[in-house]
């Protein structure tokens, strides 16, 4: 009887370890969901864009970019969200095209054209870090450039711009605070120790304090994904002059469909402050 107990229990033991195992090799595909085929070409779009390359460790990036016709150069980088790829996600850059803005839109290594086997949190970052050195490399001034990311391209936008307080303005749509804060809602992995398991953080709640730059948080109220409040405490916990946009009745990919007026209002003050305190520096200098 003892013999079985312990037989049994170390069964028990050897498939929670192989699980928990399972789960430290297995956590980026649990995380990322690539698409590698494009749903749409540039030249079937309505509108111009442009399909470009960005070197990256020997390998390269491809990025839509979609001129502007504001005067006064402003562009947004745009990171999407952890599935799909550029062309399932374009769609989500609409408004900001309606207020005249050029914008970049990057895959990731390992989404859509882009060269690379799979995507991990540290390719990603290298990924944001060249599709901004490309932006400067073309004589922008970092002033005038402003990082955008939803849900996971939020991740990705907030760490790139604690490394850049030199920008124009980071505006984060759907932003979770943390993987490990995100894991600790699924009831499948209440059982595993998942902070001493987890190689892919995403840690943003502990970078958003050294912020410098203007920041826009917006964040859905029915959020079915990413809960209200994790785009709260990002406010509430973020450096830098900040504003935080509830969208009443906003999902996770929905926000610019249920109040475009507010977002649209949102995104032209952020723009807007930013030049006003660049003339200001200027004038007391």
């Amino acid at each position: 009887m003892r013999k079985g107990l312990l037989y049994a229990s170390l069964a028990i033991f050897s498939a929670y370890v192989s699980a928990g195992a399972i789960l430290w090799a297995a956590q980026t595909h649990l995380i990322f969901e690539p698409l590698r085929t494009l749903v749409v070409a540039p030249a079937e779009l309505g509108f111009p864009v442009a399909d470009i390359t960005i070197p990256v460790r020997g390998e390269t990036l491809h990025a839509w970019w979609m001129s502007g016709s504001r005067a006064d150069d402003k562009l947004i980088l745009y990171f999407h969200g952890n599935d799909g790829n550029v062309s399932t996600s374009v769609s989500k850059t609409a408004l900001l095209r309606e207020l005249g803005f050029a914008v970049l839109a990057v895959d990731y290594r390992g989404y859509g054209e882009s060269d690379g086997k799979f995507p991990s949190e540290a390719s990603v970052y290298e990924d944001a870090e060249a599709a901004l050195a490309a932006l400067l490399g073309w004589q922008k001034d970092p002033r005038d450039i402003y990082v955008y990311g939803h849900s996971l391209g939020a991740a990705i936008a907030i760490d790139l711009a604690t490394r850049h307080p030199e920008l124009g303005g980071l505006i984060v749509e759907g932003g979770f605070t943390s993987i490990y804060d995100m894991a600790r809602l699924e009831p499948r992995y209440g059982m595993y120790p998942v902070g001493l398991l987890l190689n892919q953080r995403f840690d943003s709640i502990s970078k958003v304090s050294r912020l410098e730059l203007p920041v826009l948080y917006i964040h859905g109220t029915a959020d079915e994904v990413v809960p209200y409040e994790m785009g709260e405490a990002l406010y509430e916990r973020s450096g830098g002059r900040k504003r935080f946009v509830p969208v009443r009745g906003g999902g996770h990919d929905d926000n610019a469909a249920v109040a475009p007026a507010v977002l649209r209002a949102a995104i032209l003050e952020l723009t807007q402050a930013s030049r006003s305190l660049e003339m200001e520096h200027a004038g007391a200098e």
